[in-house]
């Protein structure tokens, strides 16, 4: 046997019985978890960074796929404007084998003060993410596959693993049954949803959060709560996109500045929000949101006027009218 069929076997063994090893640890946590993810008023939201948020991201997959509502949130997107997004009859799903991710412990300790209670797949139990979680499932390993013991190999292999039991016992606990399974995953479905205009998924008229330039910005974010999306679109007098104030432009600038509220929102936005045409397939938008790691588009016409905005949550189905199963 060569050197590269002996790495590959002792690296599918340390995986192999990292796995199994997780069955000696399932105990009450794991139902516990299935029941706050199934009578949540709210949807599933899955978060990490690196190797566990890329495992985050096919979990909220497959969850959405097989009948629970799931996004991911990437926790520095969270801190720059989009823990908007988090209701509080949400459950907060998050990843991390030190569990001591400091982006990630941040925005838990933001939302924990909102009631959404936290589920951790973690490797340590005695950690800041433990701490802040409602019910906390251990998938630590012994070791991972990696010779020099640090590259998440059979640690996010375990997270992985975890993710897929919780999923199927959700889809078990919803009787999930073929005829549902299909309507999720026909091909000529799917297609023809994504094929479908912006137009369709766009919100627009008087939920639009939006203010014109030369306002205060104080006002700004009074708009920007009134409509609880996490940002404001910002105009010209003739309604011409000129930037968009999000909650991160909010916190830099109190940061840097102890006059806030006597800025204009002309000198504390960011002038230059990413924008997508109505008549775009919801595809393309959601293209464009993967390749800029964002979650929100303004929908502006050809001569640049503010018509709406599209956020991921709205080609995924928050409103119901639209429910697509998509890898992220």
């Amino acid at each position: 046997m060569d050197d590269a069929m002996k790495s590959a076997r002792r690296v599918l063994e340390i995986e192999a019985k990292s796995v199994a090893k997780l069955i000696e640890k399932l105990d009450d946590n794991f139902g516990k978890a299935v029941s706050l993810i199934f009578n949540a008023k709210g949807r599933l939201i899955v978060t990490g960074i690196g190797k566990s948020g890329l495992i985050g991201r096919k979990i909220a997959a497959t969850m959405t796929s097989t009948g629970t509502q799931a996004l991911f949130l990437h926790p520095v997107e969270g801190m720059h404007g989009d823990m908007g997004i988090v209701g509080k009859g949400d459950v907060i799903l998050a990843l991390s084998n030190s569990g001591e991710t400091e982006e990630l412990n941040m925005i838990l300790a933001t939302v924990r003060e909102l009631g959404v209670k936290i589920i951790a797949f973690t490797g340590k139990k005695k950690s800041t993410l433990a701490a802040l979680s409602t019910v906390v499932i251990d998938t630590g390993v012994e070791k991972e596959a990696c010779p020099f013991g640090m590259t998440p190999t059979a640690s996010t292999t375990a997270a992985l693993a975890m993710g897929d039991a919780l999923a199927v016992a959700l889809m078990e606990k919803r009787k999930f049954g073929e005829e549902d399974f299909c309507k999720f995953h026909p091909g000529g479905t799917l297609g023809m949803r994504l094929f479908a205009k912006v137009a369709k998924a766009m919100v627009k008229g008087s939920r639009v959060p939006q203010v014109k330039l030369g306002i205060k910005a104080s006002k700004a974010v009074k708009k920007m709560n009134d409509k609880n999306v996490g940002f404001v679109i910002v105009t010209d007098q003739e309604g011409e996109l000129a930037g968009i104030l999000t909650d991160g432009d909010i916190r830099r600038h109190i940061c840097n500045s102890f006059n806030f509220n006597e800025k204009l929102v002309d000198e504390v936005m960011s002038r230059s929000p990413k924008t997508i045409g109505m008549d775009a397939s919801l595809a393309e938008a959601i293209a464009k949101m993967q390749k800029l790691e964002i979650t929100t588009l303004v929908v502006t016409s050809a001569d640049n006027k503010v018509l709406g905005y599209l956020h991921l949550h709205d080609i995924l189905g928050r409103g119901g009218n639209l429910r697509v199963s998509v890898s992220l």
